[in-house]
């Protein structure tokens, strides 16, 4: 490969900041179907503000397009579609599949595909490689020494709205289809990633790597809500017996609270498909699933249970599925709100990390850009946005209706700076 031509399809959290990277380096498109997405980001704005201007301005490299024509142009594809679950919690991999036919029509010898969607192991070489062959015409490198493509798994690893966020500083797993393809692959991402890399002994590996690392982190926060229903039965503090047991050098420091978002609460489903179809009946993969999906329904009754008043006013602070990030996929906040719907409440929403357009979809669920004033019977904090944590006494007892109103701190963010507190 003479030169390296990059083309990123799919522009979200993951694909962006990726696109970025490569586009300070190599000549890179960043694809997407979406052509608003690609008009914001052509004006150097990010939506889901993982991207800052300045970085648009350091990838100069960069361009951004939503024709399909335009990656025929390219030599090294990397696939960042999201990979969702359907109602019935099975894998939906329409988008994966559909990005993989894109490639394929455009799929040149020589060519390489790497994907970084979070899959159950062998979905690369099960069904995303036998669509590339087939609509292309090409072997892979696997099968053939001429007219060739090689592909490889290269997992996400980004972390929206931490500190630890910067796609430079994660170590990145890489892997290919042959020795050769799989030493391209690591050279290539290595070239961008300050933190290393780790090279994965097969693409089967290195999918079965990423969907572990979510699910393990499922399960440990699954424990810890379980313990935080058991102590709230028997009125003993959560969060003062976490702090105690968190004084030994191995205690695991996982919070109680809601878990959303695209990868921990789907990645477990993924796993436990492809266990399944190899006739094992996975126990503990989905155990921490059960619990994290029964916290919603937990803290709304918990809520309802301590407030016996007709006509409740209740505001929501925080929609988003995590701290600091816009992103309110499999957001717990908003099951919440979907379960206080159905009773006979007033309910008022409001997070302003959110993006306008998800606002706007929203539809269902009262969203409010500030909170009204003396309003409310209930507020209940949901997510530990940074701006959340600043909030003191006057600004709570503002919007509460009177004295007997209360405050739920889910996250245990407000600690003594506010008025009555439950949970």
């Amino acid at each position: 490969m003479k030169s390296k031509k990059i083309c990123v399809i799919g522009l979200g959290y993951v694909g962006l900041p990726l696109a970025i990277e490569f586009g300070k380096k190599y000549e890179t498109l960043g694809f997407d179907l979406d052509n608003q997405r690609i008009q914001n980001l052509n004006k150097k704005k990010d939506l889901k503000y993982q991207v800052k201007k300045k970085d648009f301005i350091e990838s100069k490299k960069l361009n951004f397009s939503s024709n399909k024509k335009a990656i025929k142009n390219y030599n090294i594809f990397i696939v960042t579609v999201p990979t969702p679950v359907n109602k019935n919690k099975s894998p939906n991999l329409k988008s994966l599949i559909d990005a993989t036919k894109l490639v394929a029509m455009q799929l040149k010898a020589n060519d390489i595909v790497i994907y970084e969607s979070t899959v159950y192991p062998g979905v690369t070489e099960e069904i995303c490689v036998p669509l590339l062959k087939k609509i292309s015409g090409l072997n892979s490198d696997k099968d053939s020494e001429s007219s060739y493509f090689s592909y490889g798994f290269s997992p996400e690893r980004l972390n929206p709205g931490s500190k630890q966020s910067d796609i430079k500083k994660i170590i990145k797993i890489t892997s290919g289809s042959t020795k050769k393809s799989s030493t391209i692959i690591d050279n290539l991402y290595k070239s961008i990633i300050s933190a290393g890399t780790y090279k994965a002994k097969s693409v089967k590996i290195a999918e079965a790597a990423k969907i572990i690392e979510n699910t393990q982190r499922d399960l440990n926060i699954g424990l810890i809500n379980e313990f935080q229903k058991i102590f709230n039965k028997m009125g003993l503090d959560t969060s003062e017996i976490l702090k105690a047991a968190g004084t030994k050098w191995n205690f695991l420091k996982f919070r109680p609270g809601l878990v959303g978002g695209h990868c921990i609460s789907v990645d477990p489903y993924y796993l436990s498909y492809k266990a399944k179809q190899i006739g094992i009946n996975p126990k503990m993969v989905l155990a921490g699933r059960q619990t994290n999906s029964s916290m919603p329904k937990f803290y709304c009754d918990k809520i309802l249970q301590n407030i016996k008043k007709k006509k409740l006013k209740i505001l929501i602070m925080g929609l988003t599925f995590k701290e600091n990030c816009p992103d309110i996929r499999n957001s717990g906040s908003i099951e919440m709100c979907k379960i206080f719907l159905k009773k006979n409440i007033i309910l008022d929403s409001y997070d302003p990390n959110i993006s306008k357009r998800d606002v706007s979809s929203l539809k269902y669920i009262n969203y409010v850009r500030e909170p009204r004033k003396k309003f409310y019977d209930i507020v209940v904090v949901t997510v530990a946005h940074k701006n959340f944590k600043k909030l003191d006494k006057v600004y709570f007892e503002r919007i509460l209706k009177n004295k007997s109103s209360a405050i739920f701190d889910l996250k245990s963010i407000l600690k003594k700076k506010v008025p009555k507190k439950i949970i």
